[in-house]
């Protein structure tokens, strides 16, 4: 393994760590269902999401729990080869193991628990987003990135003048 490559996937090991310890915290301080306010515009929630993003999928009978965890083993492994190739770079790397570290954040939820753990919850009045966890965070931060690499122009450095 490249040295660069393995400080990628280290990465994205620190990311699946933090996601799991803030998990860990909000499952041993909180209820399912309690809503703790911390600004007039943030709470601190406990609610498990068996479905997908904005719990897609989540009143169905259980087999979206192995597809959504089937389904971020390929992309990861997509994206571990994706990281491999594109290691000397610093942002497409970087976007990848974001969303490598956030998705196997969310299958350890789905193996070990049932389904995902979420607890940050934005409002205003009423009207609020759908919670969230650090693993989706991290997912959508790496999508974003990965977007802006991909549409960003390249540096090319400029040919070489001969004085001969």
């Amino acid at each position: 393994m490249r040295p660069r490559f393995s400080l990628w996937l280290g990465f994205a090991a620190v990311v699946v760590v933090l996601d799991q310890l803030s998990k860990q915290i909000v499952l041993a301080q909180l209820v399912p269902g309690e809503s703790i306010p911390v600004t007039g515009f943030f709470n601190l929630v406990l609610l498990f999401n068996p479905g997908a993003a904005f719990s897609f999928l989540a009143d169905h009978s259980g087999w979206q729990r192995w597809f959504f965890t089937g389904l971020a083993a390929v992309i990861c492994l997509w994206l571990g080869r994706l990281m491999y190739e594109h290691q000397h770079e610093r942002l497409q790397p970087f976007a990848f193991a974001l969303i490598i570290g956030g998705a196997i954040g969310n299958v350890i939820d789905r193996l070990f628990i049932g389904a995902v753990v979420d607890f940050l919850y934005f409002h205003v009045g009423r009207y609020g987003w759908p919670a969230f966890n650090l693993a989706d965070s991290a997912i959508t931060l790496g999508v974003g990135l990965m977007l802006w690499a991909q549409f960003r122009p390249a540096t090319q450095s400029a040919p070489k003048e001969n004085h001969s």
